[in-house]
């Protein structure tokens, strides 16, 4: 979704249900109907409304009332259902003009993404739950633990108020899938900081790769 913050707060709010549930109830005089609503969503958002107002000389001038209200759109409990909060640098030239260096092909990463969904439906064998981000966070926290202490940040966060409840599941089933591209049996404290870097934006002091690690 592009420009999210240009959408109505109502219509951006409207998501968070079929995004915890997976479904969509519709009810009518009629009758009520139950529609499956399983989906991935991705925000993407200028930092205020004319897009300048990070870029160092690109002459933002809106002025900050206008930067508040149009970053608050997107309501915290919206954004609390989103796992992974990336901020995009702007392209730079030898990016833009080919200079830059090469990443991964897309065979290489979609190998990878396939191992780790295949170590995660292993894991799931004989459950309700196919991927991670099924998989209720009760039974992340009691049936399929991390390392011992690898929640210790998390656990601060939540103290501090800067992980809600709800936060602190979605961290957990992000860092199983990090563990899973890694082919770790089981999240370490580096993929749980990962995941936490990755949904609050708070440097972890952790490398940002989903690849093997040793």
């Amino acid at each position: 979704m592009p420009e999210a913050p240009e959408f109505r707060p109502q219509v951006l709010d409207a998501l968070r249900q079929p995004l915890e549930s997976g479904h969509i109830v519709v009810a009518r005089a009629a009758g009520v109907v139950r529609l499956p609503a399983r989906f991935l969503m991705v925000l993407a958002a200028n930092p205020c409304p004319c897009g300048r107002h990070t870029l160092h000389g690109a002459g933002c001038d809106c002025p900050p009332s206008s930067i508040r209200r149009y970053q608050a759109r997107l309501s915290g409990p919206l954004l609390d259902r989103v796992d992974l909060r990336i901020e995009v640098e702007p392209v730079s030239r030898s990016d833009l003009l080919g200079h830059g260096g090469r990443g991964e092909s897309s065979a290489t990463v979609a190998e990878r993404v396939a191992l780790a969904r295949a170590r995660a439906a292993h894991r799931l064998d004989d459950t309700p739950w196919r991927i991670n981000s099924e998989v209720p966070g009760r039974e992340l926290r009691t049936r399929w633990q991390p390392d011992p202490g690898a929640l210790a940040q998390a656990e601060r966060d939540l103290e501090r108020g800067v992980l809600t409840a709800r936060g602190l599941d979605r961290v957990l089933r992000v860092a199983w899938t990090v563990a899973d591209l890694a082919g770790r049996g089981r999240p370490s404290a580096l993929d749980v900081a990962v995941a936490l870097e990755l949904r609050t934006g708070i440097a972890r002091g952790v490398p940002l790769m989903t690849g093997e690690r040793s």
